[in-house]
Formats: structure tokens, sequence, C-alpha cells
């Protein structure tokens, strides 16, 4: 287990007050040697703000601010920054953020398609799709996809990026918070490896990660207090690195699937994320089974095998984490096509009451089959996934924000 981002909440205000960075460097690092001495690695230290279309009114400035708060950031040792979200109620917003990754390399955005409430808006999702579209010419293999999501009833102070952003509304914007995202794929896969049946994998998990979330929360806990900070909780989403060691895709086959995508898989996702649930410890953001196809060794050899597909992919969205990340598709997928497939992200997250995000990554110049290739660590090779999608048409086409109340246990 790691500890993928250390990531500080902060208001920065625009232009950028330096202070804040200083203290959220302060913070991040006071922390990292914290949990380094405790042996436990820390892969980054992040900052999230709260949306940029709360900080900003202009494309212009939107531009500037995302160049300057990378420019503040490095200096206090803060690897990556996320400027939030694109709101519906801003609808102009969505499209300023082409020019903000392009402008950067080390600036996430994101849009909402839908809220945490269960209000979906066609519209920001058709925005969202643009975005996509766009972006995927920004940086060879449509790279810059990786730093913009989609999200569908996402709340604030979620670690992982790009869905983390800052509370707008905390009474005291001057104080700092933080929280944790974990790595932590290793543990399924070692739980699984000495379990017999399926209550004992899940014990064995469960009881794993209460194991570390007891050790990382004693720590975190001390420093908030130290630092007159608020920590908000740990991601214990099974995020994972493409190596088997620490393979989501492993954890599901050792449990007893064949191979991910074929029937069985559902089954493992859905036992894999109730031994999470059932684990003890300050929860926040996901704190599920992520299955990011490039991101985990596994899932990218079947994708490449054609054994798992972008339906797949959201069938177990419904029992799991996250929902669709880092999913490599056709160059020449369309805004239509991928407007199609946000909106059943946006519809999943809604009424399941549930955060789910997309991060999909239309390859330029590739199509469905073609390998894709990365000289980046936290990659691993696979090949472009088929769409089975069409433009949607209708009542479905039309921009009305709707509400899809999350459905209740039966009686």
């Amino acid at each position: 287990m790691e500890i993928r981002s250390i990531t500080v909440f902060a208001h920065p205000g625009f232009p950028p007050r330096k202070g804040v960075f200083r203290r959220a460097g302060e913070l991040a690092n006071t922390l990292r040697l914290v949990f380094e001495a405790a042996d436990i690695p820390v892969q980054t230290t992040r900052l999230a703000t709260i949306p940029f279309p709360l900080l900003v009114k202009r494309p212009q400035d939107a531009q500037a601010l995302a160049q300057e708060v990378e420019g503040l950031a490095e200096p206090h040792g803060l690897d990556y920054i996320s400027l939030g979200p694109a709101l519906p109620g801003n609808p102009a917003t969505y499209a300023w953020i082409p020019e903000m990754l392009a402008a950067t390399r080390k600036v996430f955005l994101a849009g909402v398609m839908a809220t945490p409430e269960g209000k979906v808006h066609p519209a920001a999702i058709r925005a969202c799709a643009e975005v996509i579209h766009a972006a995927a010419s920004l940086e060879p293999n449509g790279f810059a996809n990786l730093r913009f999501a989609a999200l569908a009833g996402v709340p604030p102070h979620a670690p992982f990026f790009p869905a983390a952003y800052a509370e707008p509304r905390r009474p005291d914007p001057g104080v700092l918070g933080f929280a944790l995202a974990l790595e932590a794929a290793d543990l399924a896969v070692e739980a699984f490896r000495r379990a017999e049946d399926v209550p004992q994998a899940q014990r064995n998990l469960t009881a794993a990660i209460e194991e570390q979330a007891a050790r990382l929360t004693r720590l975190a806990e001390s420093v908030a207090q130290k630092r007159q900070a608020t920590f908000f909780g740990l991601d214990f989403s099974l995020a994972p690195f493409p190596d088997e060691a620490t393979s989501l895709g492993a954890a599901m086959e050792r449990l007893g699937v064949r191979r991910v995508g074929l029937h069985g898989s559902l089954a493992a996702a859905a036992i894999l994320t109730a031994a999470v649930y059932a684990a003890r410890f300050p929860r926040v953001g996901f704190s599920g089974l992520m299955i990011p196809v490039l991101e985990d060794a596994t899932l990218a050899r079947r994708a490449a095998e054609g054994t798992l597909s972008v339906k797949d992919l959201l069938l177990y969205s419904a029992v799991c984490g996250t929902g669709l990340d880092t999913v490599p598709l056709p160059g020449d997928t369309t805004v239509e096509q991928l407007a199609a497939v946000l909106y059943d992200v946006a519809a999943l997250a809604a009424r399941l009451g549930k955060p789910l995000t997309a991060r999909l990554m239309p390859m330029p110049g590739k199509k469905a089959g073609a390998p894709v290739r990365f000289d980046f660590p936290y990659f691993a090779n696979s090949r472009v996934l088929a769409l089975d999608a069409a433009p949607l048409r209708g009542a479905l086409a039309a921009d009305a924000p709707f509400t899809l109340p999350r459905r209740a246990p039966q009686a």
C-alpha cells in the first residue's frame, strides 16, 4: 500500500494568493515526512481549489489562473493542481477548459454533469463531451484527457484527481484541509491469495484495510491537530499500479474469474467493494473499487485481448467505485457518441446515489483494436476499445435538466 496523493484543499483567490500555496506546501510536506518516517511511501502531494468558475469570470482570466497556480505550486513542493469543475449554472465555462489544459501540464480540471442530489444536466453532458473531443488533439495519444474528467454525483474533498475540488462554502476559507488518496490494490491481491472462499476473502481484505487505515488516521490526525488543519478522511479506493502485484484485475482473477470481462467479473467487483464498505475508517471520496483500464496491467491486457469492453466497465461501475477511467477510444469518436456514453454514467450515478466519473481518452489517428503504447510509468500498454454508441435523439437530445430520484431499498 502507498499513498498516491496527499491532497490539500484550499481557496486560493484570484489573483492567487502566494501565502495559500506556501501554507499548503508546508502542510503537505509535513505530512509526507510523517508518513515516510512510518515507512508509508508517498507518491505525490497535490492542491485542489474551489471550482474555477467561482474564481474567474472571463476565459482569459481562466487561462491566466491555470498558468499562475501551476507556477506557484512547484516551488512549494505541490506536484499537481486541480482547479475543480465547470458548473452547470455557468455553462460557458466548460468551453474554457481545453485552452486551460493546453496552457499547462500539471493542472487538472473537470466538469459537472450530474449533482450529488441526482439532478442530471444534459447540456453539461454535451459540454463535457465537447471538452473531451477538443482535448484529444492537444497532446500525442490523447494524453491531455488524462487531466479532465466528467463528474456525476461527486461531492467535495474527494482526493483523487481529476475529481478533487474544495467546498466553496466553508465558514473559514483560510483554514486548510486535506485527505489521502490510497493506492491499495496490493491489499486485495494478497488477501485473496490466502482465501479459500468468499467470506474468508472479504474478512482478509476488510481486516487489512482497517489495520492500515488505523495507522494512517492516527498519523494524519496528529498532524491536523498540530497544523490547525481539517482532516477529511481516507479514500481507500483500491487503486492499482500497472504491475501484477498491484492490479485489481489480478485480484478479481485471484478470486476465481478466469479473465476479467467474462461472467463472474461483476460478482468479483461487488465482493471486492463490499469488503471495502465493511471496513471502518473515516471515509471520503469514492472508497470503492477502481477499474482504470490503462493504469492496471491485467485490465489493460484483457482489453487488448478483446475480453473487456466499455459496456463491461460501465456494468461493473454499478456495484463498485468510480466509473469509466482511462479508457482508450477510437480517435474518430464523435461528440455525440461521447455524450451518449456520458449520459449513461450520469444516469447511473444519479439513480444509485453514488459518485462516478468518466475519463475517456480518444486516441488521435487510431481505430478500434489499434495498439496503444505509452512512455509513462503509470500506464500499461493496451489496445483501443471499440465504442458501441450512436447519437441520442428525441427527448434524450433535449437540454432540459431533470432529476432521477435515488433508488430506495425495498421495505
